[in-house]
Parts: C-alpha cells; structure tokens; sequence
C-alpha cells in the first residue's frame, strides 16, 4: 500500500513558477484544503476548472503542475477522511531555505486561499453551526497576524506553531461540518 505525501515544496514552487501559475504551493494547497471543506466532490475531476480559472485566467495547467497539484489533493483527502483526522499544511520549510518570517507568510497565504477555496465551492457559511463559525472566525484573524522582528524569533517560532495546530483544528471542525465524507459502504466489511 503506497502512502500518499504531498509533495516536496521546493520542487512545487519550481514547477509553478515556470509554468508562470499565480499561485505558489501553500497557496495551491489552502484553496484545495479550503474546497475539500466546502464540500468538494471526492472523486471527480470537478476542482480542476476552479483552479485554472483562479490561478491561470481560465487556462489548463502544464502536465507536471497539475500532476503535483492530483498529488496535493489526493494526500490532503487521504489525511482529512482517515480514522486520524489529521492535516499537514505545505508550507515553506528549511530545505527551501525558509525563514520564521516565510514560514509565517506561507501560514497567512495558506489560511486566505483556504477561506477563498470554501468561497469557491459556494460553501453555505450562513448554515454554519456557532463551532464552524467561531472556526471560521479564528481563521480570519490568523491570516492578518505576521511576525514582528523586534520579537524574540525563538519565542514567535514557538507560538507559529501553536497557531498552526489551532488552524488543523479549525480546517477540521469546518471539514466535520461541509466536507463529504468518503462513501461509508467502502469502509464497512460485508458481514454474511
């Protein structure tokens, strides 16, 4: 059983960038989280229109950007429909030579394209429970927040992460409420 990732961010961004899409891979992969969320079909090609018209005026993406970004997706509803329920968000790292201050901008770009991806899937946020909302709420505050370099790095590297672990909580309080869940019969063994 191969265990889907998501892929490198370096080599995303790469591919991105010379494909000249106007989006980088935190961004990429916030829409998707955020589209997924909504309420996204699990099993049809139906993102794929949505992306080309956010990212690339309508246009289709090269073979090797859209297969990264199948590679996203695929890993992402992996993580949000397991038993874990767990989310990793692709994000500048040190092997791309990231800063605290890259990291911090890949957080706010991953949260603002994750709310723009439930705006894309016209999710029904005025139907939201008072938890999603408060989520949601939460989320919106987290994409103004930035790192202050007169500030203790080490300190505000510690509290990064805590804000990222309260956005996977958020995402999936939001993803429990919209997001579709995998078909439940597959999961159920047959008993005869």
């Amino acid at each position: 059983m191969s265990k889907i990732t998501l892929p490198d961010y370096l080599t995303f961004a790469s591919e991105m960038q010379s494909a000249g899409l106007a989006v980088n891979p935190s961004e990429l992969h916030g829409l998707l989280t955020g589209m997924l969320s909504g309420g996204l079909s699990l099993t049809d090609k139906s993102w794929q229109p949505l992306i080309f018209d956010y990212t690339n005026e309508g246009m289709g993406w090269p073979d090797k950007a859209l297969t990264l970004a199948q590679q996203t997706l695929d890993a992402t509803i992996k993580e949000m429909t397991g038993t874990d329920m767990e989310l990793s968000l692709l994000l500048p790292d040190e092997e791309a030579s990231a800063s605290l201050f890259d990291i911090a901008d890949g957080v706010a770009d991953w949260v603002n394209h994750f709310i723009s991806g439930l705006g894309l899937v016209a999710t029904d946020l005025k139907k939201a429970s008072s938890q999603a909302k408060e989520a949601l709420s939460d989320l919106e505050e987290i994409a103004k927040l930035g790192i202050d370099e007169e500030d203790d790095m080490q300190e505000q590297a510690v509290l990064l992460e805590q804000v990222v672990e309260h956005i996977k909580v958020c995402v999936l309080t939001i993803h429990a409420e919209f997001g579709q869940k995998p078909n439940q019969q597959e999961a159920a063994p047959t008993i005869h």
